[in-house]
């Protein structure tokens, strides 16, 4: 028996409106019924996760950050953290401001950005329908290098570096990777959501990569929390889609990739399920869980 599954959210468990459909929350909820924990592994930062893992009946940990730390939701606390230091983002924002690339500073709290462009524009459009208590906290800053020099007992989970240029992506991941300590995602393709202007349906496509400081990954958080709870590997699960969902998905007991996938995920993966906007996530449960 399956006694843990760890679900990431964008391009897993969420269609590309940023909605969980009442199927998936149903087939959770009937899983954690009948025993199996269900929890969430998220690059988001800690009050998003935190609204959508109540949405699904998820009562007992979530991973935020892309493994950066493991919440306790029953005692509203932090169990585990790995967090990048304040000189780490200092200097990756340096970059990215020498190269007028766009980029957005993720904090436990809340996600700064400069403008409301590539994904902070997702999770807006997605705020625009949620209740207040729902939303992604985002702080439109106008300079961050100084705003986060002087930000007092922050704790930074990672950066995003997001362009529509494919050559200018890769351009910056060269100077990125040079910085020590540090670790960037390997993204080959291209993000794909959608948000609703009035009656129109508009793409936002955009090449993207999560900085984190060293050793940070969901498996490592996972690994913390398996040991904490006493679940062993082969009883969990793991369901993604992109490289941050690699090695938890190639770790776990049973390793699931979306249709669709990066194919660094898919060629690790035990099985493919469904896309997330054909509930690929509740199939998969239905299959392995509730037969």
């Amino acid at each position: 028996m399956y006694k843990l599954i760890a679900v990431d959210l964008d391009g897993t468990m969420l269609n590309s409106y940023g909605i969980v459909t009442e199927n998936t929350k149903n087939v959770i909820k009937n899983v954690i019924n009948k025993g199996t924990d269900v929890i969430i592994a998220s690059g988001r930062p800690i009050d998003s996760i935190k609204a959508i893992a109540k949405e699904i009946g998820s009562e007992n940990y979530f991973i935020a950050g892309n493994g950066a730390l493991v919440y306790d939701i029953k005692n509203d606390e932090v169990v585990y953290e790995k967090y990048m230091p304040k000189e780490k983002v200092l200097e990756i924002i340096k970059i990215c401001e020498e190269n007028s690339i766009t980029y957005n500073v993720y904090t436990d709290e809340t996600i700064l950005a400069t403008s409301l462009k590539y994904n902070v524009l997702y999770y807006h459009k997605e705020n625009l329908k949620k209740e207040e208590d729902k939303k992604t906290n985002i702080s439109i800053v106008k300079d961050m290098y100084d705003y986060v020099k002087n930000m007092n007992n922050a704790k930074f989970l990672k950066i995003t570096i997001c362009d529509d240029m494919k050559s200018v992506f890769n351009s910056i991941l060269k100077k990125i990777n040079k910085v020590k300590d540090v670790e960037a995602l390997d993204v080959s393709h291209m993000s794909r959501k959608t948000i609703t202007q009035g009656t129109e349906e508009i793409p936002i496509e955009y090449y993207y990569t999560e900085i984190t400081y060293k050793d940070v990954d969901k498996w490592n958080a996972i690994e913390f929390l398996a040991e904490k709870i006493n679940i062993k590997r082969e009883e969990i699960i793991a369901i993604g889609d992109n490289i941050n969902d690699k090695k938890m998905i190639e770790e776990s007991g049973l390793g699931i990739a979306m249709k669709g996938s990066t194919p660094y995920v898919t060629e690790v993966a035990k099985y493919i399920t469904d896309t997330n906007n054909d509930e690929g996530v509740a199939k998969a449960i239905e299959k392995f869980c509730l037969v």
